[in-house]
């Protein structure tokens, strides 16, 4: 007959770990683990300063020598860039003072059945493409206005640093005016007291502008077809 074989528990307790040891060799030679990724945090954004920020005026070579002092009042060559977009060249230099002015981009193939409307509001959508394809390196906002808006700039800065640029963010506000409001849409920012697109948004317009504005040939202005670019 088999002998019953007595353990002490100080027997059992060495051969449960004597147990959990040959487990864990056994494990770690023949089933070894997939390490896991190193976990890297994500390196501090730094704040957004004016120079994030580009602008881009649309205006005209018989507006823009009348309205230049309204760009004077915020504009400043140092720290603020910004671009003001034409129909046609000026026949006299630009000073210092006031940004660079280029000339739009032919529109002429465009479609545009708006009645009573104006051909310009397709050169100034375009503004919004136009100012993305310069590729300026460092560029967070993009920010649209007319010639004879004033821009807070800081505000703005203070405004933007709210909101991750890598995003698709369209700001701005309705028009100051409640007819203009009922007429073209509450749904809508108005360029007439400008507006900004962050930079992921402007990249994605730039590429379908041109398409858009071949569809949607009925609509009046420059704004309103940037909101429709920017809902469809």
């Amino acid at each position: 007959m088999l002998k019953l074989l007595r353990l002490s528990p100080s027997r059992i307790k060495d051969l449960l770990l004597l147990f959990s040891l040959l487990i864990s060799l056994y494990l770690v030679l023949f089933h070894p683990q997939t390490p896991l990724p190193l976990v890297v945090p994500d390196t501090p954004r730094s704040p957004t300063r004016r120079h994030h920020l580009v602008f881009s005026i649309a205006s005209s070579s018989n507006s823009f020598p009348r309205r230049s002092s309204y760009i004077r009042l915020w504009y400043t060559p140092r720290d603020t860039r910004t671009v003001a977009f034409l129909n046609q060249l000026l026949s006299f230099p630009v000073g210092p003072d006031l940004p660079p002015v280029v000339v739009s981009g032919d529109t002429r193939s465009f479609p545009y059945t708006f009645k009573s409307g104006l051909r310009s509001a397709i050169r100034v959508a375009r503004v919004v493409k136009e100012a993305v394809d310069r590729n300026e390196t460092g560029i967070r906002w993009f920010v649209f206005g007319d010639d004879d808006t004033i821009f807070v700039v800081d505000n703005l800065v203070k405004v933007f640093s709210k909101y991750d640029h890598d995003k698709w963010y369209y700001i701005g506000s309705s028009s100051e005016s409640y007819e203009q409001n009922v007429k073209y849409s509450f749904g809508m920012v108005y360029s007439g007291g400008g507006f900004a697109i962050s930079y992921s948004l402007g990249k994605v317009l730039a590429r379908v502008l041109d398409s858009c504005l071949m569809r949607y040939g009925q609509l009046y202005g420059s704004d309103s077809r940037v909101v429709w670019l920017s809902l469809v």
